[in-house]
């Protein structure tokens, strides 16, 4: 069956499973990533990392730093870099909004996922506050909690 007329299948190639841990996530926004073209091949193979990587305001624009893309392997000698910076396309509105919030005390931007969207690669961005110890001990909790509640559900029905 296909999909839908109105709606476009995106294809996740990684997430950033640690930053809703890390951080609480205010807001997300969606972005295009100037890419090269080794990069594009290596990414739809699904070999890039977010784990540390953050994106950060310079000029007027906005940059991601630190995300690992892997060199491709059918490359040639002009492979890129795997932890250049690149630039993240948003419209000036939005940019000019992001320059208000990240101002404030405490909150920065951080990569949720990157996915192909209509065969354009894509960045999901996630307005972020970081969390305390002690907020870290209580999202386990509630974790831990959930799943023995699913436990006791499922045993509960035999």
């Amino acid at each position: 069956m296909s999909a839908k007329p109105g709606k476009e299948e995106e294809k996740v190639v990684c997430s950033n499973r640690q930053a809703h841990f890390n951080y609480f996530i205010e807001d997300t926004l969606e972005a295009g990533i100037v890419l090269q073209g080794t990069e594009v091949k290596s990414l739809r193979d699904g070999r890039a990392n977010l784990k540390d990587s953050y994106a950060h305001i310079k000029d007027n624009e906005v940059y991601l730093l630190n995300c690992h893309i892997s060199p491709y392997e059918f490359g040639n000698i002009q492979n890129h870099d795997p932890l250049r910076t690149r630039k993240l396309l948003l419209h000036r509105s939005q940019i000019k909004k992001l320059i208000g919030l990240t101002a404030q005390k405490g909150l920065t931007l951080v990569p949720l996922k990157i996915y192909f969207s209509g065969g354009r690669a894509k960045i999901a961005l996630g307005i972020a506050k970081g969390k305390k110890l002690y907020d870290k001990r209580e999202s386990l909790k509630e974790k831990e909690d959930a799943r023995y509640m699913a436990r006791a559900l499922k045993n509960s029905y035999r």
